[in-house]
């Protein structure tokens, strides 16, 4: 065993291999009705004079102080290079959720503007590099950690931002709210998730080749945190041994630098003669970042940031439909079913479907007759969902804008950096 985890184990109550697999089968997976949902999104934060100019730590130190004191229901949180967070509490209706998160995203926006900053809607910066603003053990950890496999990680800490829809993991029951149908559905209807919104074509001023950079960088980073595990089994079983066998990124120290042991699994971790207690298994499992992460409810996380500021509530209230409207579900499902099969056996987000899906967004002909189908079956579920006028209506202008046309927002910025006109 590495000197880096040989901490004291004195006062701490360690947990074994088996109590980890029961720890974890019991509090990610909470099953029940569907009732309720919530959404958390990133913004990139960058000056209203100039959206490519960089906002110096100082400056942003000084607004997220001010937005502290607000009086916010939902949790305000900041990534390590500065992007903003705003985390909804959990709502009993699509509507709820949206009129809680816009309110706080005015208040947002009005300190920020005082500040001469505004928020950007992308997956990914499309003009500055990745540059750390928060200091702290475990960014600095983190870092090191994921550096060893290249830039991406480091890109994705400090550069990346996204729309994440959480929805509850639905019924103990099989049929299309029970949890088993739900845990794959969201892992197959990912890809057309990601090809639908995908708003992240560029990086450094320049196009990356993909519509999805920030989907491309998930695939890119060890597969052993980033990926899914083996799906068609039982969810609660696949993602214990998921987690077991995910390497540590870190050990915690109440003071100086954490380290950041090479090729140790959780696993291994239990086995050894410091082992971990159940604060470390709680910390390793917020630094695993699979596109669906149980944690107790689903987090679907391979959402690109949208576009103006609204643009988020869209990807919300589709995703919200297609999970929890039992006929929209269904229509999901069968729809997705075929792409299953040329996902292959390779877990997302590394297997064929996604990747086509970062590449080239929706103008792959599978992905767009997919999406043709679910946003609509979305649209017909809406009103029973209680959506307003004016979400059915964003949705119905997305889906005429770019899924009918087998478009996605980064071709609209793809567009902008070549010249082109930007067809409305």
């Amino acid at each position: 065993m590495s000197d880096s985890v040989s901490d004291c184990t004195e006062h701490r109550s360690v947990v074994t291999e088996a109590e980890v697999e029961a720890l974890v089968r019991g509090i990610c997976f909470k099953t029940g009705p569907p009732r309720y949902l919530g959404v958390e999104v990133e913004w990139l934060v960058h000056e209203l004079r100039g959206p490519q100019l960089p906002v110096t730590p100082a400056r942003l130190e000084e607004a997220y102080t001010t937005l502290r004191t607000l009086p916010l229901r939902s949790a305000l949180t900041v990534e390590p290079g500065g992007q903003l967070e705003l985390s909804s509490l959990p709502a009993t209706s699509l509507m709820e959720c949206v009129g809680s998160v816009s309110a706080d995203l005015t208040a947002v926006r009005e300190v920020l503007r005082d500040a001469g900053l505004g928020l950007s809607g992308y997956g990914q910066d499309p003009w500055r590099p990745p540059s750390r603003f928060l200091r702290e053990p475990r960014y600095d950890a983190m870092e090191r950690c994921l550096d060893r496999a290249g830039p991406e990680g480091r890109a994705m800490m400090c550069s990346s931002a996204s729309v994440q829809v959480c929805l509850d993991a639905g019924y103990e029951e099989p049929g299309p709210l029970g949890h088993g149908r739900r845990w794959w559905l969201a892992h197959q209807l990912g890809a057309v998730l990601v090809a639908a919104f995908a708003n992240s074509p560029m990086a450094e001023g320049r196009p990356t080749g993909m519509r999805s950079t920030r989907q491309s960088l998930w695939a890119a980073m060890d597969p052993g945190r980033t990926g899914a595990p083996a799906l068609g089994g039982d969810p609660r079983a696949a993602w214990a041994r998921r987690v077991l066998d995910a390497p540590v990124m870190c050990v915690r120290r109440p003071s100086g630098p954490w380290p950041a042991p090479k090729n140790l699994t959780f696993r291994e971790w239990t086995r050894s003669g410091t082992p971990p207690d159940r604060e470390d298994l709680e910390y390793h499992l917020t630094t695993l970042f699979p596109p669906v992460r149980p944690r107790g409810h689903l987090e679907l996380r391979m959402i690109d940031a949208q576009p103006g500021d609204d643009g988020w509530i869209v990807p919300l209230a589709v995703t919200t439909a297609l999970f929890d409207d039992a006929e929209a579900a269904e229509t999901a499902y069968r729809t997705v079913k075929p792409l299953a099969e040329r996902a292959g056996q390779q877990s997302a987000p590394c297997n064929p479907l996604w990747a086509e899906a970062a590449r080239g967004g929706l103008a792959d002909p599978e992905l767009r007759e997919a999406a043709v189908v679910c946003f609509a079956a979305a649209a017909k579920a809406l009103p029973r969902l209680g959506a307003s006028p004016e979400v059915r209506e964003a949705v119905a202008r997305f889906t005429e804008r770019y899924v009918a046309r087998g478009r996605c927002p980064a071709d609209d910025l793809l567009d902008q950096f070549h010249g082109k006109d930007i067809r409305t």
